[in-house]
């Protein structure tokens, strides 16, 4: 008797049950409407065209209503990552911050006064320029509430030089010798008092706003890789900037007060007036957007005043030149002008605090010819916002020879006290 053949099995039938699940996601995916993410596209200068006269651009695509509340959500928190948390602990901070600063900073009887000892009102002397904050937080520190008299209650120990100063001083000729100052006067404090060594300078700090200072601190290895430094040109590409140690300090030029011209009377797309021989970006901004006439870029002074540019301008240019840093930052907040940053690498200033991307754009120095076309995509509503947002850190950016609230000085010494609580030995 013959047996029966078994049922052919269905040896493909996870196969098609794949098949089946990949035909009804597609099916749902078409129906509730998405879209497969396009490539990048791509923007050359010489097709600016585009953005102009009659061929303009096509609007985006309509975002759903859940996406848009998302990003509304997003710009309409305010321009801090926290602002309670930070304004807990910063109240905090102005309680219990204290910081001594060595007597050499009284000592007008020093040969080398004019080293340590404050400017009388830095307002008045017009050619410090891009050091201006270099001195002013030393005045500031003076007339605050943070300095004691009693080193044993302090959580920082400043050390008053000024490489400003020390540049001028015909005394010091060059780089090296002023390395060689700074390197003796720390070591003569560490024989002078016993705070020094109390923690090999990890509670120590100085502060400068030019790039000789990274090479000031080098002469002494404590100094440089203990200390912090307080400095304008905090860039994490150089090698004697260190971002978990060192503290990134606004670059502010004295501008006078002004009212701010509204959104509305800011005609003009971007404005930018700098060297161009400074760096290779700059070269690069102004062989692609030099001629643009929605744009004013200047190799040099403007042919109108500097601050004009300023006041009828979207969006404000800050291009790195020889450093990471300029004033430029701190004049496109003090105009109300929308700083766009192009500087690799640069750490900017209290950016654990301000969450920059809410009142500022950043690009990078190679997108440099996507530029007219970030700026272009950033709808009125969003502008808008990052204007009201640049309204509110405005006085972030302002000095003080009597420290108010939130200003730069007390920004500043905030940092300082997010790096508190070291460990030291006994005095």
């Amino acid at each position: 008797m013959k047996m029966k053949r078994p049922p052919k099995q269905l040896h493909h039938q996870p196969l098609l049950l794949v098949l089946v699940l990949a035909v009804s996601l597609s099916s749902s995916i078409a129906f509730f409407g998405y879209k497969y993410p396009s490539e990048r596209s791509t923007f050359h200068p010489k097709l600016h065209h585009l953005y102009n006269g009659s061929h303009k651009a096509s609007p985006p695509a309509a975002k759903s209503t859940a996406t848009t509340t998302s990003v509304h959500s997003k710009w309409e928190s305010g321009p801090y990552h926290n602002w309670k948390l930070f304004a807990v602990d910063f109240q905090e901070m102005m309680q219990h911050l204290k910081i001594f600063v060595y007597p050499d900073v009284f000592n007008k009887s020093n040969p080398f006064a004019n080293i340590f000892l404050p400017l009388q009102n830095p307002f008045n002397h017009p050619k410090l320029g891009n050091y201006f904050s270099e001195h002013m937080f030393k005045v500031a520190l003076l007339g605050s509430s943070l300095l004691t008299p009693f080193p044993e209650q302090a959580q920082f120990f400043f050390l008053p030089f000024s490489i400003n100063n020390l540049r001028n001083d015909p005394r010091f000729h060059s780089e090296a010798s002023i390395s060689e100052f700074v390197a003796e006067y720390t070591a003569n404090i560490s024989h002078r008092f016993r705070f020094w060594n109390a923690s090999a300078g990890v509670d120590h700090f100085y502060v400068c706003c030019h790039s000789v200072g990274r090479q000031a601190a080098s002469g002494h290895p404590f100094l440089h890789n203990n200390a912090i430094q307080l400095t304008c040109s905090s860039s994490y590409f150089q090698r004697f900037f260190v971002s978990h140690k060192d503290v990134g300090l606004p670059q502010v030029w004295p501008r006078p007060h002004s009212t701010l011209n509204p959104p509305h009377a800011r005609h003009r797309l971007l404005y930018f007036a700098g060297r161009a021989q400074n760096s290779q970006v700059r070269q690069d901004l102004l062989n692609l957007w030099g001629n643009d006439t929605q744009m004013d870029i200047f190799n040099g002074s403007p042919s109108f005043p500097y601050d004009e540019g300023f006041r009828r301008s979207k969006f404000c240019l800050h291009v790195k030149g020889y450093e990471v840093n300029t004033a430029r930052i701190s004049d496109a907040i003090h105009y109300g002008c929308v700083p766009v940053i192009i500087s690799n690498y640069y750490d900017l200033p209290f950016a654990n605090v301000l969450d920059w991307s809410k009142f500022s754009v950043i690009i990078s120095h190679q997108d440099v010819a996507f530029l007219k076309m970030r700026l272009l995509a950033i709808t009125p509503q969003t502008y808008l916002i990052m204007y009201r947002n640049l309204c509110k850190i405005r006085r972030h950016f302002e000095w003080h020879t009597i420290p108010k609230g939130y200003d730069s000085f007390y920004m500043t010494a905030y940092q300082l006290w997010l790096k508190r609580s070291i460990h030291r030995l006994s005095y």
